[in-house]
């Protein structure tokens, strides 16, 4: 069993625990570990029944994509490269010869894990040349903690290993013991976001508190700051008019609870709304690679969704532009709930080529979403309020009470340039004044 590709971008995940031991017997699709990446935690299930006969890798563990991670009855004879036989990234002679089994799982090549910090992952039981995981690297270089440092951690991990909550709680006990300041001020030297970045210190007065991020709101900050410096941002606003939209969801929604069991949001219309929009401008479906403007044939929606924990995770929909009304309905119904539920598939939450996100079920009018890259567009949907409005008549201008809401779209100027921007948010506010109050659904 290898560990499977998690999405374009994600080329290792970190094993967070084993649900399963040498020589249990599992069925077809046990899950049989939980994993997480830079996107999501997940399931991995079982790709056979038989009983495990091999277990290679450890809990908190980061393994590259195309990995070895387990043998399932005698699965550890088949031409799997493992941590073991992998020296070098020297791949030049992996799918060399034809292996039926390596057709069906193609390997992926992984980066050098040594070019991932100055520790190298020597494996001995010596204090000298204690085993240290990538990630465990990779938080002490951002961190400055010397080699001397690590060494002298007392880890709790299989064998004495030191894991992330070593790490971290060496550097809190740290940072606790060495605080020069007698009165109530202190001051952080160690940067928020960007461990490589020069920052001033940031100082605090008066009663506080301090609060590690945890690991995905980690991800999330990086994320969004890598953003920012990478594609110059421009947002665009329009008001839309959404009372049809409004009626029609009132006279459907008692039948759509009746007939599936679910609500009926506003969501799946918006998304339809965009999928034809960028039917008309397909730039908006894009990404840069470099000075390389990379255009998607397929429309993959992303729906960014608030988590109970407070984080943000964005599941997608595939070949939007394949789905009527009705199932763009049930997929969002069925993203969010699995989404909350932490039961999201790691290929569910990648490949998206366009992000809809709804500030309006936080109450908020509008919003300037920074851009999920490597897209280059994103749109947050405000809070639909009664407002009254002048609409014209053939009888003349009367002032009306209706539904309203603030659509704004961000997207990068190296792309799309004002005009076509703006263009391509009246073509999806237009969409919706004009929603067929008719629709079935």
């Amino acid at each position: 069993m290898i560990m499977p590709k998690m999405g374009e971008s994600i080329t290792e995940a970190t094993v967070l625990k084993w649900l399963i031991g040498v020589g249990d017997k599992v069925e077809l699709d046990q899950p049989l570990l939980e994993i997480a990446t830079d996107k999501v935690d997940s399931e991995i299930p079982s790709p056979v029944a038989g009983t495990i006969t091999k277990i290679l890798f450890s809990e908190n563990d980061v393994v590259p994509i195309g990995m070895v991670i387990a043998t399932i009855n005698g699965a550890e004879d088949q031409s799997y490269p493992s941590h073991e036989t992998i020296e070098n990234d020297d791949f030049s002679n992996v799918g060399a010869e034809s292996d039926p089994v390596q057709d069906e799982i193609p390997y992926i090549p992984v980066p050098n894990l040594t070019s991932l910090s100055e520790y190298p992952p020597m494996e001995s039981n010596s204090d000298r040349d204690k085993f240290y995981s990538p990630l465990v690297r990779t938080i002490a270089k951002e961190e400055n903690i010397s080699k001397h440092e690590l060494d002298r951690i007392e880890g709790s991990g299989l064998e004495g290993r030191v894991t992330k909550s070593d790490v971290i709680q060496y550097l809190n006990a740290k940072r606790a013991s060495t605080d020069p300041l007698p009165t109530d001020e202190k001051i952080i030297e160690k940067p928020v976001l960007q461990p490589s970045s020069v920052e001033s210190p940031v100082t605090f007065q008066g009663d506080h508190e301090i609060m590690e991020m945890d690991r995905m709101r980690r991800l999330i900050a990086d994320h969004m700051v890598m953003s920012k410096q990478v594609a110059p941002h421009v947002t665009s606003f329009v008001e839309v008019d959404v009372t049809e939209i409004v009626n029609w969801r009132n006279r459907n929604k008692a039948s759509f609870q009746e007939k599936y069991n679910q609500n009926l949001t506003f969501t799946p219309v918006f998304i339809d709304a965009v999928v034809k929009a960028i039917k008309e401008y397909p730039l908006i479906n894009s990404s840069v690679n470099g000075y390389q403007i990379i255009k998607k044939k397929d429309i993959n929606i992303g729906m960014a969704t608030a988590l109970p924990s407070g984080n943000l995770i964005v599941p997608v929909i595939k070949n939007a532009e394949r789905i009527n009304l009705q199932g763009l309905a049930l997929a969002v119904n069925d993203f969010a709930r699995r989404a909350r539920e932490n039961q999201l598939k790691p290929d569910e939450v990648s490949g998206g080529t366009f992000t809809v996100t709804n500030v309006g079920s936080f109450g908020s009018l509008m919003g300037t979403p920074i851009i999920n890259q490597p897209q280059v567009a994103i749109l947050a949907v405000g809070t639909i309020r009664k407002k009254p409005m002048v609409l014209e008549t053939m009888q003349g201008d009367v002032i009306a009470i209706r539904h309203c809401m603030f659509l704004s779209l961000s997207y990068d100027h190296r792309v799309i340039d004002g005009f076509m921007g703006g263009s391509f948010l009246k073509k999806i506010s237009d969409l919706l004044e004009t929603f067929d109050p008719n629709t079935i659904i």
